[in-house]
């Protein structure tokens, strides 16, 4: 908030209570006090301060605007699913991007990842621009913040889509509706050809040599099965 909007928000709260005082350099007090805060978000806490009492004070509007974004914050369930390529003081940094554009109201409220269904958690923003436009991408893009892209010779497995269970780039596997702190291999493992600058595995051979692991794990859960135990084989020495 600049120095003349504080000025307006003082007019603003004299509108409200005719009855307070202001002296020479209140309008200097309040830009210094509202300085990290916007008009109008400061103006709609005076609203709410000031149909429950009769004078304004700037450490109530103040407490308002918090309670506001803190709430604003809660309800997008902010959820920054990193990239491997980030140091850590640029994690925190895109995190911190993520939670004040939350407060700001820039990200819409959500309902936790664990709840959300499929179709709920690829809905496609119309607003977002690039071609991975999920929920997480429209949070990125609100900070300048850009999905992760696979770069020749770099093992990203998050910068592709994970064929096991459908995540998009630049967002976390999941199992079961939870996240999951690390890939699922056939992802690693896609990541790892991409960047050797070999062809993705063929769906179908996969599934094969699938098919052909659970046989043969089958086979010798069966011969196990079949074999007697040690204790029936041994035989007892004559004796003399």
């Amino acid at each position: 908030m600049t120095q003349d909007e504080a000025i307006l928000l003082l007019e603003y709260v004299v509108a409200a209570c005719p009855a307070q005082r202001v002296g020479e350099f209140t309008p200097d007090v309040w830009g210094e006090l509202f300085a990290p805060y916007s008009l109008d978000e400061a103006r709609a806490a005076v609203i709410v301060v000031a149909a429950r009492q009769p004078f304004v004070a700037p450490a109530d509007v103040i407490t308002e605007v918090k309670a506001r974004r803190a709430e604003r914050i809660e309800l997008a369930h902010v959820v920054y699913d990193g990239n491997p390529l980030e140091t850590g003081a640029q994690s925190a940094a895109s995190r911190r991007a993520l939670i004040t554009a939350a407060a700001d109201g820039l990200l819409p409220p959500r309902t936790p990842a664990a709840a959300l269904g499929t179709a709920d958690r690829l809905a496609l923003p119309p607003s977002t621009p690039g071609p991975y436009t999920n929920r997480v991408a429209a949070a990125r893009a609100a900070v300048g913040q850009g999905i992760p892209t696979a770069r020749e010779g770099v093992v990203n497995p998050r910068a592709i889509p994970c064929r096991k269970c459908q995540a998009l780039p630049g967002t976390s596997c999941t199992v079961r509706g939870r996240r999951m702190r690390d890939v699922h291999p056939a992802r690693l493992g896609d990541a790892k050809r991409r960047a050797a600058g070999l062809p993705p595995i063929d769906p179908a051979q996969d599934r094969v040599a699938e098919d052909r692991i659970r046989a043969a794990t089958a086979a010798l859960a069966a011969e196990d099965r079949t074999v007697p135990p040690a204790s029936e084989t041994t035989q007892e020495e004559p004796t003399s």
